[in-house]
């Protein structure tokens, strides 16, 4: 640097040099741009690996592991359409070759390895075997994944774990062909093998398939993948926020269900209390029936009724929760009562009792926290109210600032553009659930219209 400064032309021998002993102590961490959806970049990548990264051949010292004489890492995945899953791995202790059996400490299974691979690029060549340092491919291994250890023999052993980012967006994903639901599924799990970060999952209250990744940009990448190597095409959209409803005060119903169509008939009459629960969590279904004016055989059968009622609400036909009903009445024939009966006329009081309750709409609140550059926290903050977010607290981290908010999940699905556009792709963001709230009037308003067009549209 003091030649530099002083005006003294420097190779470029000496600066890669100089670049590849920095590296080396871990004093400098090379950065190399690029994009992944376009292959710009590779041929540059390629040449500071070569320049200013140590030599394979300075491999240092071999890990120790005891009492094992092989030691292979899987450090990745490669999901190919043909040969299947390919596990790419470094021998750290000993050798690896064909026709061996490995030991998978994880799974406790045995893996047979057979023939052993060279990668470059598309081109596979076999080798007999890889010794300490070397880098190779084994394919159709039966349960090795990502972060694995392949030894000779089992052993308990414990290597730092690869710690991979939480998928931070997610889209809703359906094929475009009918039938293809299989296809995309198969597909989409064997390249979340190949990269962890992309997740795919069904919402159990929506029943939608979300597809999750680390920005639009990773889930539209991956899905140009599942098209090119599994011939399957998807249309991705915004999730549904998975609403929930519950009530506000105690309300009382009775219904009956009385039909005659020649020979038996169907007989159940019931009356039911609701009540809120704290928390607007939970459901509770209590048995107050004195006297046996509904016998024992019948009760489960209202609770039944109930339940299936609570599934879909009367204002979004949004799951109910935070509910607890009381039996209090009824009465039952003595030929005519039927369990179906009792649980029909147990979901005709619900809903009758229901709509008394002061139903409200309540909206999952994600807890949020944001690093950004100092430079952009009046932005960032200024967003995150604009989105209804409650700002918990911020923390300064070197040229950097940590936010904590809570928002609502509705607020935020598009989050990860806004925040790449206020600062420069420089922010990050991580989320979780919190707890449920209630909806502020004039959005659940909003939001039951929507469903009931939706609905109307679909019918």
């Amino acid at each position: 640097m003091e030649r530099y400064l002083d005006g003294q032309e420097l190779s470029i021998e000496e600066v890669a040099h100089a670049l590849k002993d920095a590296v080396t102590r871990g004093e400098v961490f090379p950065v190399a741009c690029g994009v992944a959806s376009k292959n710009l970049g590779t041929t540059a990548l390629l040449d500071l690996l070569v320049e200013g990264v140590p030599s394979p051949a300075k491999r240092g010292e071999p890990i120790e592991i005891p009492n094992t004489q092989t030691a292979a890492f899987v450090f990745k995945t490669i999901a190919d359409p043909f040969a299947g899953r390919i596990n790419v791995f470094r021998v750290l202790h000993g050798t690896a070759g064909g026709d061996t059996t490995l030991v998978n400490p994880r799974t406790h299974g045995k893996e047979r390895i057979g023939q052993v691979l060279l990668l470059q690029g598309k081109e596979h060549t076999q080798t007999p075997e890889l010794s300490t340092g070397d880098i190779g491919a084994v394919a159709k291994l039966k349960d090795v994944a990502t972060g694995d250890v392949l030894l000779d023999h089992e052993e308990p052993i414990e290597l730092p774990k690869i710690d991979f980012p939480e998928p931070v967006m997610s889209f809703a994903i359906t094929p475009k062909a009918k039938g293809d639901e299989e296809k995309m599924a198969a597909g989409l799990r064997r390249l979340s093998e190949e990269d962890p970060t992309i997740q795919l999952r069904r919402d159990p209250q929506t029943g939608e398939q979300l597809l999750s990744g680390l920005s639009q940009m990773h889930v539209e990448v991956a899905v140009q993948r599942l098209k090119s190597r599994f011939n399957v095409e998807v249309n991705l959209q915004q999730p549904r926020v998975p609403y929930l409803e519950t009530i506000r005060r105690d309300a009382r119903a009775r219904a009956r269900y009385k039909k005659q169509t020649g020979g038996r008939g169907q007989f159940g009459d019931a009356t039911i209390v609701l009540e809120p629960l704290d928390g607007h969590t939970g459901y509770e279904f209590v048995d107050k029936i004195v006297g046996g004016v509904i016998p024992q055989g019948f009760r489960p059968a209202v609770d039944k009724g109930i339940q299936e009622a609570m599934q879909r609400g009367e204002l979004a036909g949004a799951p109910v929760q935070g509910v607890r009903v009381l039996l209090v009445d009824g009465s039952y024939h003595s030929v005519d009562s039927s369990e179906m009966a009792f649980k029909i006329a147990g979901s005709m009081a619900f809903k009758s009792a229901y709509e008394q309750a002061d139903p409200v709409l309540l909206e999952p609140i994600m807890e949020v926290e944001v690093t950004t550059p100092d430079d952009a926290v009046g932005a960032v903050n200024g967003d995150l109210n604009s989105r209804r977010g409650r700002l918990q607290g911020m923390e300064p981290q070197g040229g950097m600032t940590s936010i904590k908010a809570e928002v609502p999940m509705a607020e935020i699905l598009t989050y990860s553009q806004a925040l790449t556009s206020m600062t420069g792709g420089r922010g990050d963001y991580h989320m979780q659930f919190l707890r449920y709230e209630e909806v502020p009037p004039h959005i659940a308003q909003k939001v039951i219209e929507q469903t009931k067009e939706k609905e109307e549209v679909k019918a």
